[in-house]
């Protein structure tokens, strides 16, 4: 029999975490969910239960995130799967966002999962096992989108730092995964989901075709189901040997094949130039 492990999932009120809690406690599994207010948790879920603990947590704030794991391990006993899923869109080009907008994607999409890590390995280290998943995007490896700049190299950040947090890991029996999810119908895209730049530039009519097409065509027409993007996270967390990249969902393989011919192209056209420096 299959001994049902106890996750913690982070921007548990919507999108792919609130559809992978549903699906969690639909399967008879302990789960300890966060948002920045527990009602939006409680309405959909129901109170505090043997399997259920309902958390507000502010990801930006480290003493906040250490308290809530720490209540975790004390409602279940102990904490296996760690979902890092909380984090917004900000769409604006880089001479756009100011310092202010840029730096508030940064604390919560890099910081705040950098919170929950620091923080949940003590655990994971002492009972040498536990699974992280820190969902990342497509725009975690293809950046060609423009507008997206400062979001998408938030997500190359997750990238980069999962990579090496399974090296960091995998003596101590942990896995961790770095999710690209492409296109899913969630409320990501919602004009309630994702910022706008505070002062935008109309010289930037790219950027302002890629914000309209984002917000008012493809939101609503993602090809994507979460629903199914929760069964496939449950799924790797069985595996013996778990991926440290996992594309998700359809399209993804196309961003990825984009990059890595962009990247090939140009590392055959410059070749000469990138051996000349050799003494």
């Amino acid at each position: 029999m299959e001994t049902k492990k106890v996750w913690f999932v982070t921007g548990a009120s919507k999108g792919l975490g609130f559809e992978l809690v549903k699906k969690l406690l639909s399967n008879g599994y302990k789960v300890a969910a966060t948002s920045r207010r527990v009602t939006s948790l409680t309405d959909a879920f129901g109170e505090v239960s043997e399997n259920f603990l309902p958390l507000s947590m502010n990801i930006t704030d480290n003493n906040d995130v250490q308290s809530v794991l720490a209540k975790t391990v004390e409602h279940f006993g102990n904490v296996d799967v760690i979902v890092n899923n909380a984090g917004y869109g900000q769409l604006g080009t880089l001479e756009e966002l100011s310092d202010a907008e840029a730096r508030a994607n940064f604390d919560v999409n890099v910081f705040g999962t950098l919170n929950v890590i620091r923080n949940a390995m003590p655990y994971l280290r002492e009972q040498k096992s536990g699974n992280i998943f820190n969902i990342s995007s497509v725009g975690g490896y293809y950046g060609g989108f423009p507008g997206w700049g400062v979001y998408c190299s938030t997500k190359f950040a997750v990238a980069g730092f999962t990579e090496a947090l399974a090296e960091e890991a995998k003596d101590f029996g942990i896995h961790a995964t770095v999710v690209y999810p492409a296109y899913f119908r969630t409320d990501f895209l919602t004009k309630d989901s994702v910022k706008t730049p505070e002062n935008s530039i109309e010289a930037y009519e790219a950027a302002r075709n890629s914000e309209k097409s984002h917000l008012d065509e493809i939101n609503g027409n993602q090809p994507n189901d979460p629903v199914k993007a929760a069964d496939v996270l449950i799924q790797i967390s069985k595996e013996e040997n778990p991926p440290v990249h996992l594309l998700l969902g359809v399209g993804a393989p196309e961003f990825l094949n984009n990059k890595i011919e962009a990247i090939t192209k140009d590392a055959k056209d410059w070749e000469s130039l990138t051996l000349s420096t050799a003494i």
